[in-house]
């Protein structure tokens, strides 16, 4: 088991009942998935650059991606409908704590001149949204056989009806938010 799911159970769903008063325990927010995110625009001239970083986000997240096909042609970008233009991972379970937990321990803190993530970046609804503008913050990621720097977007799906509540829950994760 991983340490934050651990952690989730013994500490921080008692704190988030007793802070917000929830009357079940069904109420308590808990994180649904993490959605990664990457676009290669380079893919429609090179098509190599997808493997790349298929090869990348397999290497960071532990789970294959899928490639994500254009659903629409646009002439001025030279895209036609069908066309590979980038990749993603939906982690779940075990793997999603076990990333999480190293992106706010390891890879975040990499970032030079970091001061905390965005605290305005919820939806609403109560998911979380951020953007990394290198894969090689991740230590997994050999900087020599990187062939393209990419940057990708990390969805953090919660069970959160209000942004408070996401935010608490992050918090509770370790998410550095920026004061």
């Amino acid at each position: 088991m991983s340490r934050l799911r651990d952690e989730y159970k013994k500490d921080i769903a008692p704190a988030l009942m007793k802070k917000f008063s929830y009357k079940s325990a069904m109420e308590i927010p808990k994180l649904e998935k993490i959605v990664i995110n990457m676009g290669v625009g380079d893919a429609r001239e090179n098509s190599k650059a997808i493997d790349s970083a298929v090869q990348d986000l397999s290497i960071i997240t532990g789970q294959k991606p899928i490639v994500t096909r254009a659903k629409k042609s646009i002439a001025a970008y030279k895209l036609r409908t069908g066309m590979p233009i980038g990749c993603k991972v939906t982690l779940r379970g075990e793997r999603m704590y076990e990333f999480l937990d190293r992106l706010f321990s390891f890879a975040l803190p990499r970032v030079r001149d970091f001061r905390g993530i965005n605290p305005n970046s919820f939806d609403g609804h109560g998911n979380y949204c951020m953007g990394v503008k290198e894969q090689l913050i991740f230590p997994e990621i050999d900087y020599d056989k990187v062939e393209k720097i990419r940057g990708m977007d990390i969805i953090m799906v919660t069970t959160a009806t209000t942004d408070e509540q996401a935010k608490e829950l992050l918090t509770r994760f370790g998410a550095p938010f920026a004061s």
